[in-house]
């Protein structure tokens, strides 16, 4: 760190500027909380894609028991292709024991 001083003017200002670098380092002392964080994280990440997957199938259902589908053949049609009704399965089953 350092500075620059110029001398006072008539009117009484000193211009003093500032100047430098810092440079920080964080190096993690508890290795155990560092890994236990991670896995809070990976729990975190894996309730998030369950929540997702059931919401999704949840509003596929509730498309398809109004009567709507998504257009065959859009960018997202693959969202709800999988998300079928439990007598369609049953059906199939029986017809094919």
């Amino acid at each position: 760190m350092g500075n620059d001083t110029e001398p006072q003017t008539e009117d009484g200002y000193v211009i003093s500027e500032n100047w430098g670098f810092q440079i920080n380092f964080m190096v993690p002392l508890n290795r155990d909380l560092t890994k236990q964080c991670e896995r809070m994280a990976e729990s975190q990440i894996q309730k998030n894609k369950l929540d997702f997957e059931l919401v999704r199938a949840l509003k596929c259902a509730e498309l398809q028991q109004k009567g709507f589908t998504l257009l065959p053949g859009s960018r997202v049609y693959h969202i709800c292709s999988d998300v079928v009704p439990i007598q369609s399965l049953l059906k199939k089953n029986v017809s094919n024991p």
